[in-house]
This record gives structure tokens, C-alpha cells and sequence, in this order.
């Protein structure tokens, strides 16, 4: 695809976005829909201007982002490590894959209710939530990738005398790279909806806890804020992991 072609289809998508905005105002100006329960963009944007003046929104949006960062960086090494043994150890293969099988089918908000008798309503509680839902996508990522290197890559190894941890640090963490990336973006994904999830479970603080605050008050602009401020997380986070992505895998494409 051409540079023109790239602008040209990247200019159509901010066209539907803008078409989308602007039917959305026409919706809410209309009073298709309650006007308690849907806002237009315009109060939406006041809701927000309102927030980042007097502090609040600031303060949510920086408590979300701490708590979805805590729990995807816990929920990413502890599934990269246990990844790399499961990838090159037929063993642990054997031994630990049928227990994670189990369990992994659990949804991450059933346990909710164990996390809260375990550890109350608090940050330990959204932070376990949050580890265990986005603990799979980097887990299984990883042990693939590790599994599937080369054979005459591990027979190089192997006839240079490599320990398994420098088998697995210097080739095989390398040439699974594009996968454990990728399960490192799915997590972090997880890693927001969880947290949304447990900060509307403990009401205590961040952008989860502002929307179902809203909603019991019947304040629509704050909720449509705070769902406005979760998709631009979601969006600029992503972006930022596959720049990172880009750049650490840039030698796939020479």
C-alpha cells in the first residue's frame, strides 16, 4: 500500500469517526432517547472540562492507570516465566498444564467474590482480579512461542554446551518475541476491562467507580465521560505497546 493510499484510508476513518460524533449530537439534540439518560458529545465535554478543572477526573484517570499497570506488569512476568517452563520442559508440560486447564475457563469476575472475601474491598483485592484474568493471554503466548523454536536451534544449543536458562534467554526468549508481544498486548486489554470491573465492585476511587457512581445518580455526562476516558486508555495504551512491538521487532522485516 502507497502512502497515499495509507492517507487516504486513514483520512476515510476520521471521517466516520467525525460522521459518528455528529450523529450522536443529533440523536441526543433530538431527544430520541431520554435526555437524562443519553448526553450529546457537548455535555459529555462539559462533564469533562468540569472533572480536569477541579482535580477528579485527574485523579481517577492516574488511579485507573495504577491499578491496570500493577496488575498486567504481575499478570505479564508471572506468565512469561511460568510460559518459558512450560515451553521447554515437556515435564511441566505434563505436570502443570491440566491444573491451568482447569482453572483457566474460570471467568476472572467469578473469583471476584473469593477475592473479596480473601482480601475486602481494596486495591489487593482489584490487583488479584486483575492478574488473573490477564495472566492467560501472556502464559500461553509465551509457552507457544517457547515450544514451537526450531529443533536444530535447540540441537545448536545443545552442542554448544547451553544451559537450559541460556537456551532459553538467548534464543529462545528472541525468536518467540512476536508472540509473547502479541499476548502482552491481548493481556493488557484484559488488564483495563478488570479493572474497570473491580473499581465498580469496591467503589473506592478511579474510572470504573465514577461510572457506577453516575449511574446510580443519574448523572449520564459523568458516565459517558468516564467511558470516553476508558477508550482513549484503551486506544493510547495499545498504540504505545505496538510502537514498542514495531521497534523491538523491526529485524523481521530486513
Amino acid at each position: 500500500m502507497t502512502k497515499v493510499e495509507k492517507f487516504a484510508w486513514s483520512l476515510g476513518s476520521c471521517l466516520v469517526f467525525a460522521g459518528l460524533i455528529l450523529a450522536w449530537q443529533m440523536v441526543a439534540d433530538a431527544q430520541l432517547l431520554p435526555k437524562a439518560f443519553f448526553p450529546g458529545p457537548d455535555r459529555t465535554w462539559a462533564a469533562l472540562q468540569k472533572g480536569f478543572s477541579n482535580g477528579s477526573l485527574w485523579a481517577d484517570t492516574l488511579l485507573t492507570l495504577r491499578r491496570m499497570a500493577l496488575g498486567w506488569a504481575l499478570a505479564s512476568l508471572t506468565g512469561i516465566a511460568l510460559g518459558v517452563v512450560i515451553g521447554l520442559s515437556e515435564r511441566a508440560r505434563i505436570f502443570i498444564l491440566p491444573m491451568f486447564e482447569a482453572i483457566r475457563p474460570l471467568p476472572a469476575s467469578a473469583i471476584a467474590p473469593l477475592a473479596i472475601l480473601l482480601f475486602g474491598l481494596s486495591d489487593t483485592m482489584i490487583l488479584i482480579l486483575v492478574a488473573f484474568g490477564a495472566l492467560w493471554p501472556a502464559l500461553l503466548t509465551t509457552a507457544h512461542g517457547i515450544s514451537v523454536v526450531h529443533i536444530r536451534r535447540r540441537e545448536v544449543a545443545r552442542s554448544l554446551g547451553m544451559t537450559r536458562l541460556s537456551f532459553a534467554w538467548k534464543i529462545a526468549l528472541p525468536a518467540s518475541m512476536p508472540d509473547i508481544l502479541s499476548g502482552l498486548r491481548l493481556a493488557l486489554t484484559v488488564a483495563l476491562i478488570l479493572t474497570v470491573v473491580g473499581e465498580m465492585i469496591t467503589v473506592q476511587g478511579g474510572l470504573g467507580a465514577l461510572i457506577i457512581n453516575g449511574a446510580r445518580r443519574f448523572n449520564s455526562p459523568n458516565i459517558f465521560a468516564g467511558i470516553v476516558l476508558l477508550g482513549l486508555i484503551g486506544l493510547l495504551t495499545n498504540a504505545g505497546l505496538s510502537i514498542l512491538q514495531n521497534h523491538l521487532l523491526r529485524w523481521q522485516r530486513r
